[in-house]
C-alpha cells in the first residue's frame, strides 16, 4: 500500500486527475445504479399509488363541492313558501327552471311537491307526459327526518336516468309542513367530469355498496355480472369494496387479476371513492431498465475513459497559464487585458475576467463621480436652504394678522414657521422618518393657507405601516410647492392628494395635483439641468424637482428617482421611488 501511495504521488498533476476522475466516478455510477435498479420497483409503485391517492382526494373534495351546491341551492327554494301557494304555479314552474339552467352542471331536474299531491317541475311539459313514480317515496323519505336534508339511495328516472335525489321539506310560518323540494341530480354528467380525474378505472359508491357513477362495459379492470345492462358489479366484488381499508389494498378484479385500491374517506353523505391501478402495471417497464442499465453502463465506462483524459490534460495547462497572469495584477487603475486565444470556457472566463476588471475601473469612476456630485449638492443645499423673500413675505403676513388683532393666527402661523426653520436647519441627518417630513410638510401647508387662503387644499392617503420608513429630508416639500406654484395657482386654487405606500418591494410617494397640467415638450426637461431652473426666489427653498431627482439617484443609484405623468387641464401626478429603509439601515450605513 505504502509503494502504491508514493507511486501514485509522483505522478503528474494530469495523470492524477485521470485516475481520480476515473475511479471516483465509476465506483459512484456503479453503486448508483445497483440501488436504483433494485429500488426503481417500490419507488415506481409508490409514486402511482401517492398520484392516485392525491387523485382520489381531490375528486372528493370536487364531489363534496358539487354537493355543497345542490344543498345551497335546496336551502334557498325552501324559503320560497309563497310558490306552493295557489295561483303561483307559473311562477313555481320558472323558478324551478331557472334553478336547474344555472346549475345544470350537477342538477338534472328540480321538483315541488304540495302537501295536496301537486307537482311542479322544471320540465313541467315533459314530467306531465312522462311522469316520476318515485316522488311518492320521496315525499315520505323527505318527512322522516324533519327540517333536514335527506339523501335518496341512487336509482332510476324517467326524468333523468340513473340518478339520486336531495329532498327537503318547505314549512310555513307555523311550521307547517307545506310541501316538499326535490333536486334529482345529474350522475351521468358528474361521471363525465370526475372521469379524468382518476388513474385507471374507479368506482363511486354509497355505505351499502351501491354504485353511483355510470360504469362502462369496456372496463377491462372490474369484473361485471354477465348480460347485465347497464353494466353492473358482481356482488361479491362490491361487498369488498365496503371492507376495504382508506388509502392503498390489494383486491381481485377481472379474471382475478391482481389490483392496487387506493380508498378516499367517506364524504358527508357516507360515499366513498375507489381508484383501481392493475399491478402488472408497476413492472411492465422494469425489465426495459434492467437493459438500458446494462447498455449505459457499457457506453459510460468507456466515455468515461475517454472523458476524464480529455478533460485532465486540456483543463491543468490553460488554468495554470490563467493563475500566473493574474497574478501579475496589481494595479487596478491600469490594468493590461489578458489575451483572448481560445473559445472554450477558459476563454470565457478570459473575457469574464478582462470585463470585470473595466466594470471595476468604470464603478471606480462612477464612484468617484458620485461622491463629489454628492458634495456639491450638498453644498447647494446648504446654501439655498431657506429663500429670504418666502420669509420677508411669511413675516410681512404676520405682521398683517397682528395688526387685524387675530392673535389665534399669529400664534399658530409663528408656530408652524419655528417648526419649520427647525426641520429645515437641522443638520443631524440628512434622512428623516416619513412623519417626520409629512409633520414638516404640514407647517408649510398651514403657512401657504394663511397667506393664500383655504383656496390651496391637499390631503393625505399613506399607508400607515410605512410612516417609520426613512426618506431624504425636504424631498415631498419641493413637489408640493411645484404642484402650488406651477399647478393650481393658475387655477386659483385646487386641491393637492399625496400618497405613500409599498409596491414592487420599494417606498413609492406620490403627489398629485388637479391643475392646469404640463405640456408634454417640457415635461422631459425637468429632470434635466437648464441655467436657472428652479431658481424663483419666492419658494420655500432652493431645492427643484431636478435637485430631488438628483439626491435620490446619487444616494440609492438609478432604478430611483421621480417619474413625471400630466394631461393638460386635468393635473399632474409625480411618484418618487425609494428603497425601503429604516433608522437601523441608516446607523449601520446601508443607504449608501
Amino acid at each position: 500500500m505504502t509503494k502504491l501511495f508514493h507511486w501514485y504521488a509522483s505522478l503528474g498533476l494530469a495523470t492524477k486527475q485521470f485516475i481520480y476522475l476515473f475511479i471516483v466516478t465509476l465506483l459512484l455510477f456503479l453503486g448508483l445504479a445497483w440501488r436504483n435498479l433494485h429500488e426503481a420497483e417500490s419507488l415506481l409503485q409508490n409514486q402511482l399509488t401517492r398520484d392516485a391517492e392525491l387523485l382520489v382526494s381531490r375528486t372528493n373534495q370536487y364531489i363534496d363541492a358539487s354537493l355543497d351546491n345542490v344543498e345551497n341551492m335546496l336551502l334557498l327554494l325552501s324559503t320560497r313558501a309563497d310558490l306552493l301557494e295557489k295561483g303561483n304555479e307559473e311562477e313555481a314552474i320558472d323558478t324551478l327552471r331557472k334553478f336547474a339552467d344555472y346549475n345544470n352542471s350537477i342538477a338534472k331536474t328540480l321538483y315541488m311537491i304540495r302537501a295536496d299531491g301537486s307537482v311542479y317541475s322544471s320540465s313541467q311539459v315533459y314530467f306531465e307526459i312522462i311522469g316520476n313514480p318515485r316522488l311518492q317515496e320521496l315525499y315520505a323519505l323527505a318527512l322522516q327526518n324533519y327540517g333536514s336534508i335527506n339523501v335518496s339511495e341512487p336509482y332510476y328516472s324517467p326524468m333523468s336516468g340513473h340518478t339520486l335525489a336531495y329532498v327537503l321539506p318547505i314549512t310555513g310560518a307555523n311550521k307547517q309542513v307545506l310541501g316538499v323540494m326535490v333536486v334529482e341530480l345529474n350522475l351521468d354528467l358528474l361521471t363525465e367530469r370526475i372521469a379524468p380525474m382518476i388513474y385507471q378505472s374507479y368506482v363511486l359508491f354509497t355505505k351499502d355498496g351501491n354504485v353511483i357513477n355510470r360504469l362502462d362495459s369496456r372496463d377491462k379492470l372490474l369484473p361485471f355480472e354477465q348480460a347485465s345492462f347497464p353494466p353492473q358489479l358482481q356482488d361479491g366484488f362490491r361487498k369488498q369494496l365496503v371492507t376495504l381499508k382508506i388509502g392503498v389494498n390489494r383486491i381481485e378484479g377481472h379474471s382475478l387479476n391482481p389490483l392496487v385500491a387506493v380508498k378516499s374517506a367517506k364524504n358527508r353523505l357516507g360515499w366513498s371513492l375507489a381508484a383501481f391501478i392493475e399491478e402488472d402495471y408497476f413492472y411492465q417497464d422494469l425489465q426495459k431498465l434492467n437493459n438500458n442499465y446494462r447498455t449505459a453502463s457499457i457506453v459510460w465506462i468507456i466515455v468515461l475513459l475517454l472523458s476524464a483524459y480529455l478533460l485532465s490534460r486540456s483543463f491543468t495547462h490553460p488554468i495554470r497559464r490563467f493563475v500566473e497572469k493574474m497574478d501579475r495584477l496589481n494595479d487596478l487603475q491600469v490594468v493590461a487585458k489578458l489575451p483572448v486565444t481560445r473559445r472554450d470556457e477558459i476563454g470565457r472566463l478570459t473575457q469574464s475576467y478582462n470585463a470585470m476588471l473595466e466594470r471595476i475601473q468604470s464603478l471606480l469612476q462612477k464612484t468617484k463621480s458620485a461622491e463629489e456630485q454628492k458634495k456639491e449638492y450638498e453644498l447647494k443645499m446648504l446654501r439655498s436652504q431657506i429663500a429670504p423673500h418666502f420669509l420677508y413675505n411669511t413675516l410681512a403676513c404676520i405682521s398683517s394678522l397682528a395688526k387685524q388683532q387675530r392673535i389665534d393666527e399669529v400664534r399658530d402661523t409663528i408656530r408652524s414657521l419655528v417648526k419649520l426653520l427647525s426641520f429645515s436647519f437641522d443638520k443631524q441627518s440628512e434622512y428623516v422618518s416619513l412623519d417626520e417630513e409629512l409633520e414638516g410638510l404640514r407647517m408649510y401647508m398651514h403657512i401657504q393657507q394663511v397667506r393664500y387662503g383655504e383656496q390651496y387644499r391637499y390631503a393625505l392617503e399613506i399607508d400607515p405601516s410605512v410612516m417609520h420608513y426613512r426618506i431624504l429630508k425636504l424631498t415631498l416639500q419641493p413637489l408640493v410647492e411645484n404642484a402650488l406654484f406651477h399647478g393650481i395657482t393658475p387655477n386659483h386654487g385646487g386641491l393637492i392628494t399625496i400618497k405613500a405606500g409599498v409596491e414592487k418591494s420599494m417606498l413609492r410617494l406620490y403627489v398629485r395635483d388637479d391643475g392646469i397640467g404640463i405640456p408634454r415638450e417640457q415635461r422631459g426637461k425637468l429632470l434635466q439641468d437648464h441655467p436657472g431652473q428652479d431658481r424663483s426666489a419666492y419658494r420655500f427653498t432652493g431645492i427643484g424637482l431636478r435637485n430631488v431627482h438628483e439626491r435620490i439617484r446619487i444616494h440609492h443609484g438609478e432604478p430611483y428617482g421621480l417619474r413625471i405623468g400630466s394631461a393638460m387641464g386635468r393635473g399632474t401626478v409625480i411618484r418618487v421611488d425609494m428603497p425601503l429603509l429604516t433608522e437601523s439601515d441608516e446607523r449601520l450605513g446601508i443607504w449608501s
